[in-house]
């Protein structure tokens, strides 16, 4: 079995067992965030379904942290968050419009988010900002994985004050339905189980899984950085695709698809970064700095540069179709023409430029940010009776 850079790469046919294992796993978690939404807030159940779902993510980022290759850790980091908002985003979008167009006939024009998703939008603002200092600076240290792992505390400690989803009209799928329908005593032991049983089986299945996918790869001579920038972050967001997929489906779902993306997002922005210094400095034994040379800070560049876009295009709650084709365009171009990753930044960053004038001429919205007041307010007025 090869070693790249402590990534392993083994059999192509161990996939015929770990990818339906994976496929398994991701709907017992997804069956059970589902269900779980209407007894906490459906950002916490989002929240803890991306802990689960990015796991294969952090085990593949605290080897490369540990092995010390500065080149791979922003590979890995920065292919893994441009996956999520040029092919994930997207594909929700699509995947949506599909299943609209069988069931009604008609296009789907746009997807509009729910009031509480404005936490899920605002939540990507700080670490996408700050980013800009670390850019800045050209280092990643423990005070930066402090500062981004703050950040994400405080989102978690938003959420926790959000009310749980009201029941839907709708019907819902057969697992959930049957789960909701328990005595409480047995839906809550229900829901524990398929979050532990879908997050044991993935834990154990994911190595194995990401071992035969990169063997796979491995065939066809892909080249170490993009085994690393793409294919591995591919496959170790593979279950939370899976999952979006599947409530997308269902487009009175699509949104909570989105946010499951979204809070992916803030994750590894966050917690994702700030455990890169932290096994770095380990692996050391000293505390150390990540140091970004010029193609680092470029790749670093070009992430935020979308992932700000895409929290601008949010920001009004809606995602609408063109926004999804043209941030998956973006995404494909600088995929099979790297050299002009450069322009496409400038294209990102162009982009937001432009919504930001439409924001100042009253054109287009920030909806997101006076809502998340608004949950705010009312979340502590909830509490304080409570």
């Amino acid at each position: 079995m090869a070693v790249i850079t402590g990534v392993k790469v083994g059999s192509p046919l161990t996939a015929f067992w770990t990818f339906p294992s994976v496929i398994v796993s991701s709907m017992l978690i997804g069956w059970a965030a589902e269900a779980s939404e209407y007894f906490i807030s459906q950002g916490m159940a989002l929240a803890i379904l991306a802990w689960l779902q990015t796991l294969p993510e952090f085990s593949v980022e605290a080897v490369i942290a540990w092995h010390g290759d500065v080149s791979l850790m922003t590979a890995n980091f920065t292919g893994s968050l441009r996956l999520l908002v040029g092919l994930g985003w997207p594909l929700i979008y699509v995947t949506a419009a599909i299943f609209h167009r069988r069931k009604t006939g008609l296009p789907l024009g746009v997807i509009n988010l729910q009031e509480a998703h404005c936490v899920e939008v605002v939540g990507l603002c700080l670490p996408i900002l700050y980013f800009f200092i670390i850019y800045a600076k050209g280092t990643l240290n423990l005070i930066d994985a402090g500062i981004l792992i703050f950040f994400y505390l405080a989102y978690i400690a938003v959420l926790s004050r959000l009310p749980p989803e009201e029941p839907e009209a709708e019907e819902q799928p057969l697992v959930p339905r049957k789960i909701l329908a328990m005595k409480p005593v047995w839906r809550n032991a229900t829901i524990i189980s398929l979050f532990i049983a879908g997050g044991a089986m993935l834990y154990f299945v994911v190595d194995s899984f990401l071992s035969s996918m990169l063997g796979l790869a491995a065939v066809f001579g892909v080249s170490n950085f993009i085994l690393v920038q793409w294919v591995a972050p591919f496959m170790s967001e593979f279950p939370e695709k899976v999952t979006a997929i599947y409530w997308a489906k269902r487009v009175t779902r699509a949104p909570m698809a989105l946010m499951n993306m979204v809070s992916s997002n803030i994750n590894q922005w966050t917690v994702l970064a700030g455990m890169i210094p932290i096994v770095y400095s380990i692996s050391l034994g000293r505390a150390a700095f990540v140091p970004l040379d010029a193609a680092h800070r470029m790749e670093i560049l070009l992430t935020v540069a979308q992932s700000l876009l895409g929290m601008m295009l949010l920001a009004d709650m809606r995602f609408r179709w063109y926004e999804a084709l043209c941030l998956f365009l973006l995404w494909i171009i600088q995929f099979i023409l790297p050299p002009i990753r450069e322009a496409v930044m400038i294209v990102y960053f162009g982009w937001a430029l432009i919504e930001l004038i439409l924001i100042v001429a009253k054109r287009r919205s920030l909806t997101a940010f006076p809502l998340f007041i608004k949950l705010l307010r009312g979340a502590g007025k909830t509490g304080s009776k409570d």
